[in-house]
């Protein structure tokens, strides 16, 4: 549990961090609608960490090895770090916590978003699913990454149809060679 409260620590910080210094600003905005996805994405986090924690703390669902998922976790929270903190610094001011698109918005399709879509949900992704492994609870870690996976789903939805409305055909072109979340895959 060392790992995991260090991780939960450092990825909580994170995503403060970027909740103050990330949210688009009034001036530069052209359209603006998170059609409460946020809001979503982070009571769906602490909703569901909080049972996958409680489980965990009990004999429920507690697997052999947790050396292994804590290698693993600690290893694919690293990796969704490196993710999503470059996909973050390759947007530059184009990121923000909230859907918006500014009036200095460009369609990124180089660096880290010529291999996915949302490089930034699949670090977030990785993280969450590291954060889960180090539970060392299996019933933990599908409680805690599946009801995640829907809700950054229709945050990927909300921020894909804003993207839509800007860059119409170039966006939908750019959907067609760039899978959304997941290289190769989805």
């Amino acid at each position: 549990m060392v790992f995991y409260n260090i991780f939960v620590s450092l990825f909580t910080l994170s995503e403060v961090i970027l909740l103050a210094l990330k949210r688009s600003k009034k001036a530069e905005v052209k359209s603006r609608n998170d059609s409460r996805s946020l809001l979503f994405l982070w009571v769906t986090i602490i909703i569901c960490f909080t049972i996958g924690y409680t489980i965990a703390r009990t004999s429920i669902g507690t697997t052999v090895d947790s050396l292994k998922f804590d290698i693993s976790g600690v290893s694919i929270i690293i990796i969704g770090f490196i993710i999503r903190w470059v996909a973050i610094i390759q947007l530059a001011d184009m990121f923000t916590v909230d859907v918006a698109i500014s009036s200095k918005h460009i369609l990124k399709t180089d660096g880290l978003y010529k291999i996915v879509r949302h490089p930034s949900y699949l670090g977030l992704m990785l993280i969450i699913t590291g954060l889960a492994l180090l539970l060392n609870n299996v019933l933990s870690c599908i409680i805690i990454i599946i009801p995640f996976f829907f809700v950054l789903n229709y945050r990927i939805s909300v921020e894909e149809k804003a993207i839509i409305r800007e860059f119409e055909n170039q966006y939908t072109q750019y959907k067609l060679r760039v899978k959304k979340i997941i290289p190769l895959l989805y």
